[in-house]
Formats: C-alpha cells, structure tokens, sequence
C-alpha cells in the first residue's frame, strides 16, 4: 500500500462521500466475516475477532464502483466485493485486515422489466427476496428460491454461481442470468449484452459466473423471468431407501419430466423433519409441479405413476406444505454455532451411477471415524438426467478450543471431499469453492486449473481482488486430520 491509510480513507470519501466510508463500528466489524461455520464458531469458544478491514465503502452507482476500483488499484490496495454475507465458504471473508470492502448493498435499485421478451435488469445488490415481490406483483417470478432467498444479492447469486430450491424446473443461475455489466480491477466497465443465444465466440458471462470477487465486481445483472404458474401440484411419498428414491429420481429426468422440486430426504432427515409421517428407516420424496394447467396435470399424472410403480407409498400434499413454510428457517444453525456446536453443510453432485454410493460411504466412515460427530444427513435436492446433488448436514460438538473446532471441521469435510473425488463427483454443486474448499480444488479441477490461473493473470495480474478466494496459493496445503 503505497498511500497511508488516513489518505486513503479521505480519498475514497471524496469520491462517494463521508457518510459512506464506514472505518470503525458495526458495519467493519460484520464485513470481515461472512456465514463460513468455521470461524463462527471458533470465535464462540474463544478464538479473537477477525480484524475489520481499512474501510467499508457503499457506492450507489456503476460509476462510482469504477472510480473506487481506479484508486484502490492504483495504491495496490486488495478489494474484498462484499453482497450479503451469506456466503457459507468463506469466500467473502477478508483475507488480510489491510484491503478495503466494497460493499453493494446500496446498489439495490431495479432498472427496467422487458415484458415483451421476459427479462429483468437489477442492481448487483438487489435482494433477491425484494426482487421475487416486486415481481409477484407484476405477474411474475424469478424461479430463483436459494434457501438464502432472505439474505442474498443478486450479484452474490451470480458470484457463487447459485443454485435454487425450484432449479430443476427453472435451472440455476447461469440459466437465467442473460446479460451483466461489472467493473474490472483497474476500473474499466466492460457489458455483456443480453440475447436469447450467441454464436459470437466463447461465452463471456461465465468469466463472472462462479468467479467470487476474484475478477472484479458485478454492478449489474439481466435475468429471465417467468409468468406466475397457472396451476400447482404437490404430493409426498414414503420411499423404502435412498437407492430407491434416487432410481425413481433418475427414471422421471431421463423420461422428460422436470418437476420444480424433487427432493428426496433421507431416513434421518425425514425423521427430524416429517416426525410422525413415514413409518422408521423410510425415506420422504417430495414433488412439485407448476406450470400451464395442462401441463402440470400431464406432469403430475406421470410422476405419480413413476413414483408408486418404483416402490413409492403416496403421503399427500401436506409434508410438502410443511417443507415449504419452514425450508429457509436457519435460526437453528446460529443458535447452535453460538453455543461452539459446529454445523455445517456440504453440498456434491454426481452421476446417477456413483451418488448413491458417495452417500452411503459419507455417512457410514464419517459415523465411524469421527468420534465428535452428533448427527449427520442427507438430501438430494437438484435433478438432472445425468445426475443429481447431495446436500449432506452434520452437527459435532468438538471440545471448546479453537484448534480442537477447527480439527474436528477438517476431519469431516476431508473426508467428504476426498470420497467425493474417489466416485469422479464435483465437489461444490452450489456453494461455490470460497476458501473451505480450497485444499482440493487442484483436484477437482486437473489441467484446466491452468486456465483458471491464467485468467486470473490476465485480468487480476497483481492478484488485488478477493485474494486468497478461489484460487489456491503455493502454501496451500490439505487439512491433517
């Protein structure tokens, strides 16, 4: 850093005022962290606070992102782009105290809805719950649903390359996502233009999609959006195992048939869950369909039939219901990781051909060889017809020690990453890599890390945005448990 740090808080105030310059306080302090379980919970045992960046700054328009990421390059200064702090992995936590925060949350502004080709065009740091209603009452969805519905931004969304609870209808964000606009480091404003498809060389939105603040900084976002759904269709079933699930899953994707949700619990899960719905050991699938009235009639008559000639015992729409009012209740999670209890998702995709055995193998070594471990389960929530998701929760309770919490979280997701790769799975099918996942990324990835590395040279050259997310450093080592 080649300014001192009280010009540089100056200079920045001077471009977007000193109201929105944040240097001591709440919004600091809260900006150096975001939901990663990890440090949560180590800090509730005992471990310091990480400490605040230089400053938080909150722009308001493109222009002003632009000429904040002119000064800060210039200086040299690393750049954490910070949305709503729901990110799980860690990739929005500062990596040293001496970046600053560019924080989009006043960048929430909607700019324009194209009814006539189905198109909406945000700021990055729009919630996407204030975009899901003011669409509503405009006639629309976003058929976007994360469970961080409540907490996220859509430059975020975009940034982790998200994935919704109602994807398999409506698929994930780099489906819906049409065009962007963003800032590069040096301040440069590059657009990517919206079009329903182009031939017109490699396709530049996946350059911001997935990329967690390591290329730049996403100001603006054009998504598709859909017409509210004529008609709905919900219905449960009790499946005897996640085998049979899984195959009852695998037979309606590659027949055609793309419920919005399909989401198979498995028997520990559905017990805490569905209490008192499925007889013990039994699984839950729960389906639901939308769309034009014939559609869903057509759709939901074939799935039945799918589901209950592979073994499936039909429960009716209410465990469905039930899911639906409580499926982004997360006050749990907080209340135990205050308490030093780690609990923590990690969520993988595969083939039909390999999931089920990645599930049973997690479950059963993580059981046996992590003596710490209270309670871990699974669901598959993302169909595709070549595969799905699984979406596996673990509670442990590790002695009340910084490094004793952070063995113990290592000692699990090891060995979720590692049986994850053994089958040929992906290692994040949503979360993103942020810095949990870091050790195995050179795994996950083989040769085209290559790529990846080469084009974060080329567009971060001095490597100032988000380091130390994404990419793994020469010193970066898998965890010893």
């Amino acid at each position: 850093m080649s300014m001192e740090r009280e010009s540089l808080i100056r200079a920045l105030q001077s471009l977007v005022g000193k109201e929105r310059v944040y240097t001591e306080g709440i919004i600091p302090a809260k900006r150096a962290i975001d939901t990663w379980p990890l440090p949560t919970v180590q800090i509730a045992v005992g471990a310091p606070e990480p400490p605040p960046p230089i400053c938080v700054v909150r722009p308001r328009t493109t222009e002003e992102v632009s000429t904040i990421m002119s000064l800060l390059h210039r200086e040299r200064i690393p750049v954490i782009p910070y949305g709503g702090g729901s990110n799980v992995c860690g990739g929005a936590k500062a990596s040293t105290p001496d970046s600053v925060v560019i924080d989009l949350g006043s960048m929430n502004r909607i700019l324009s809805l194209d009814k006539a080709n189905l198109m909406v065009t945000v700021q990055a740091g729009l919630y996407q719950s204030q975009l899901e209603a003011w669409l509503n009452e405009r006639g629309y969805i976003s058929g976007h649903y994360p469970q961080s519905f409540d907490l996220a931004q859509v430059g975020g969304l975009v940034a982790t390359r998200s994935a919704g609870q109602f994807s398999t209808k409506y698929g994930c964000i780099e489906d819906l996502v049409m065009g962007l606009e963003a800032v590069l480091p040096t301040g440069e404003v590059v657009r990517i233009k919206p079009a329903p498809r182009k031939s017109t060389g490699p396709d530049l939105r996946h350059i911001w999609l997935g990329s967690e603040g390591t290329f730049g900084v996403i100001t603006e976002v054009t998504l598709k959006i859909f017409p509210k759904p004529a008609q709905r269709w919900l219905h449960a079933y009790a499946v005897p195992s996640m085998d049979v699930g899984l195959g009852i899953m695998q037979r309606f994707m590659q027949e055609g048939w793309r419920p919005a949700v399909a989401r198979l619990r498995d028997a520990v899960e559905t017990a805490r869950s569905h209490k008192g719905v499925v007889q013990e050991g039994e699984c839950i699938l729960l389906l639901l369909s939308e769309g034009p009235a014939g559609y869903v009639k057509a759709e939901s008559e074939a799935l039945h039939q799918i589901v209950t000639e592979g073994g499936g015992r039909p429960l009716g729409p209410k465990p469905v219901e039930d899911w639906l009012e409580h499926r982004n209740d997360v006050q749990e999670f907080y209340q135990y990781t205050a308490m030093g209890v780690i609990v923590d998702t990690v969520e993988v995709a595969a083939g039909w051909d390999q999931i089920g055995a990645i599930y049973t193998e997690v479950v059963q070594r993580v059981r046996k060889e992590v003596p710490e471990l209270v309670v871990i389960f699974a669901h598959s929530s993302h169909c595709y017809p070549q595969g799905t998701n699984l979406y596996f929760t673990f509670g442990a309770q590790p002695p009340r020690d910084p490094k004793a919490v952070e063995r113990v979280y290592w000692s699990i997701w090891s060995r979720i990453m590692e049986i994850t790769l053994t089958h040929g799975g992906t290692i994040s099918h949503h979360h993103g890599v942020g810095k949990v996942r870091i050790p195995w990324i050179a795994d996950e990835l083989g040769s085209s890390l290559t790529l990846l590395r080469r084009l974060k040279q080329a567009m971060d050259p001095d490597g100032l945005m988000n380091p130390g997310t994404l990419l793994p450093g020469p010193d970066v080592k898998k965890p010893q448990t």
